[in-house]
């Protein structure tokens, strides 16, 4: 139990609640062409910070716990740090340090996948998304665990690739497909075969997240378990003949596939095999997990249930201990904001709608599944269309407001946190018409949340998790300039950015405890988001804990 926030002596005192406002993938862009947030007619935004004081955040790479400031920030790791106001090692350093080391082969886990495969002479099977973005998962960890797993003794390992377009360019597979077939070839020999056995798009199979469209699951589980997709000779094969078909496909859509032999695919998986998913990050690896877990599954029917031993690269749910078995432990992530305002008698309200819910919540909360109290917390989530997100790039942002402003009018809670998913989930698509939509939609919202912060005397504090809609095209890394495609139109980008976030803190009854320019980056600069989390205590009239990064504020 943590202890009891002490009150700031020098605090006045609101009527109204403080309200965090994440408009996830709104970053301030580095370049003019493809910033699709400047680009918008987002004039609520611009009146809050011409009438605020505000600032910029770091929100990728070391500021979030990643290796290095050459690493995209993401949403889970951006609420990480959000919520618990400080900065701990993320899944990616965590997994490269464990490999660097040794010390994931000579754990129990590893130990357990060899042994299941060596001792049933069956088949060592890899699931995950097949790039080098970082963000979900990384090739390197592959390349590094199917080099170990010929050093002791494998003799079949069969790889099935979730292409990304994603976080990385989004037509960029056989970027990738092509150097790891080379990598494969150079380690086969007559006591080791290693191939590519299926795949497709990551939006398309398998990386589901939230329950929002198990049907993606059923796909992947059909390509994968049982074989049952398309054939071709090589995944090259794959995606240049779904590209010919399928005129201006990207790679996280690409369709699904297995590679065959004689009409009999190469890889599927059977009773005996061991099956690693090799993402490191959760939130779209648990539901596949649940599928090979779980013996009352009933998502959908599995029509064969191979009896495997799995694991995933780390815990994905560290309450519900899912997998059981993982190579990787995950941040131990202690004492968040969430935590404290509970011991404190904090009334809180958590809402997004389906596609960040578990980010204000789960993630929000250092990877904890439940609440800490549930007199004092409510959550909420909105049902997301299950959709292509270009097709509704407003997606359910109104009715979030509608939900956040009847919560302040009800005067019930001191604390509200909410998820816009707009800039994230629409930038994307890589749709930039679809993106400004989503940024004015989102922007009509702001407004609304404006007022009703307003009127009821409270505190709003905007801000986001990461960059995303701020860097919709791509540029030349030396020159900086727009990368065209071969019919004349920019390439579009559907990766984060390193951009920085806004702060902004609209204080509308400003009683003149803190220092407080309207219109001025006069909040504190050089500061990550993980400082959101002091900043959000103190408009509570709270001291934060000692070991919390700083806020944002400076106190009279």
């Amino acid at each position: 139990m943590v202890e009891v926030l002490k009150k700031n002596p020098k605090w006045k005192g609101r009527k109204g609640p403080v309200v965090l406002v994440i408009m996830d993938g709104v970053g301030y862009g580095k370049y003019k062409e493809g910033d699709a947030v400047a680009d918008s007619k987002m004039y609520n935004l611009q009146a809050l910070k011409e009438r605020c004081p505000h600032t910029r955040l770091k929100a990728h790479g070391t500021a979030v716990g990643l290796p290095s400031d050459e690493d995209m920030g993401n949403s889970e790791v951006g609420h990480n740090a959000i919520g618990c106001g400080r900065v701990f090692s993320q899944g990616a350093a965590l997994v490269s340090k464990s490999i660097e080391s040794g010390a994931m082969f000579q754990g129990k886990a590893w130990k357990e996948i060899i042994e299941n495969v060596k001792g049933h002479h069956s088949t060592l099977h890899f699931i995950g998304l097949f790039s080098d973005g970082n963000v979900h998962s990384h090739l390197d960890h592959l390349k590094a665990m199917i080099r170990q797993a010929k050093t002791e003794g494998v003799q079949r390992v069969r790889i099935h690739v979730l292409f990304d377009g994603r976080d990385v360019g989004e037509t960029s597979a056989l970027e990738y497909v092509d150097p790891f077939e080379e990598f494969l070839a150079n380690l086969r020999d007559t006591n080791f075969d290693a191939r590519i056995a299926s795949g497709g798009g990551r939006m398309w199979i398998t990386m589901d997240r939230y329950g929002a469209d198990w049907s993606m699951v059923e796909r992947g589980w059909k390509t994968h378990v049982l074989g049952q997709a398309r054939q071709f000779k090589s995944a090259r094969e794959a995606v240049e003949t779904y590209r010919k078909e399928i005129p201006g496909i990207i790679d996280q859509d690409l369709k699904e596939f297995v590679i065959a032999e004689n009409g009999k695919p190469i890889g599927t998986i059977e009773d005996g095999d061991s099956v690693i998913f090799f993402n490191f990050r959760g939130d779209r690896a648990l539901e596949m997990t649940a599928a090979f877990e779980q013996k009352d599954f009933d998502k959908f029917d599995r029509i064969r249930w191979p009896q495997v031993c799995y694991a995933g690269m780390m815990e994905y749910d560290g309450d519900l201990h899912v997998p059981a078995r993982y190579l990787v432990s995950p941040p131990a992530i202690d004492r968040t904001m969430g935590e404290f305002l509970a011991a404190t008698g904090v009334k809180t309200l958590a809402i997004s709608e389906t596609q960040k819910y578990g980010h204000v919540t789960y993630f929000f909360n250092g990877n904890r599944t439940g609440k800490f109290s549930e007199e004092l917390e409510d959550y909420v989530e909105i049902p997301s269309d299950v959709v292509p997100f270009e097709q509704r790039p407003w997606m359910k942002c109104a009715e979030i407001t509608d939900k956040v402003i009847e919560a302040i009018e009800s005067g019930k809670y001191q604390f509200i946190r909410l998820n816009y998913p707009n800039g994230d989930m629409v930038g994307h698509t890589g749709i930039y018409q679809a993106v400004v939509c989503a940024m004015e939609a989102m922007d009509i919202q702001l407004g609304r949340l404006t007022k009703a912060v307003e009127k009821a005397g409270g505190i709003m504090v905007v801000s986001a998790d990461h960059g995303n809609s701020d860097d919709m095209f791509e540029h030349d890394k030396k020159t900086g300039a727009v990368i065209y495609k071969s019919d004349g139109t920019p390439k579009a980008k559907t990766s984060h950015s390193l951009n920085p976030v806004p702060c902004i803190v609209f204080d509308p009854a400003y009683q003149g405890e803190y220092e407080y320019i309207p219109g001025k980056e006069s909040l504190k600069a050089g500061l990550g988001i993980s400082s959101l989390a002091a900043t959000c205590i103190e408009l509570l009239g709270y001291l934060p804990p000692e070991d919390y990064d700083p806020s944002v504020l400076t106190w009279k």
